[in-house]
């Protein structure tokens, strides 16, 4: 495969200068230059204002209305009784806590806080 060598050399830009105006593509009709529409929303000079909204009238821009709704702050007692919410609970150490902390002192006392119930002032209920 052979490459050819290129020997011709582009015309001189005087000569494309002399060649005399490049030819002009037709206008359909209309003397002068023909420029695109000016953009959505652009006045020109010397034109009458656009009109005016109603007043109270809001533009929407493609923008969706949100309305917040305010959150009813939760009061979270500590230590009120998850069933009534009105007490209040209460320890009760259950016999069995209590034996284990007299009879394997130190380690019962351990036992006896992890057997205690929870009891509530105002309805009687009990958790473990």
């Amino acid at each position: 495969m052979e490459k050819q060598a290129v020997t011709d050399q582009p015309p001189p830009y005087s000569s494309a200068m002399n060649q005399g105006p490049m030819p002009q593509p037709p206008n359909m009709g209309a003397p002068g230059p023909q420029h695109p529409p000016p953009p959505p929303g652009y006045t020109p000079y010397g034109a009458p204002p656009p009109p005016q909204p109603e007043p109270g009238y809001m533009p929407n821009y493609g923008a969706t209305n949100i309305i917040i709704q305010p959150v009813q702050p939760t009061l979270l007692a500590v230590g009120a009784c998850p069933a009534c919410r009105v007490g209040i609970l209460e320890d009760d150490f259950t016999c069995l806590g209590i034996l284990c902390a007299i009879f394997f002192f130190p380690i019962g006392i351990l036992c006896c806080l992890a057997l205690k119930n929870r009891r509530c002032s105002n309805c009687g209920a009990m958790f473990g």
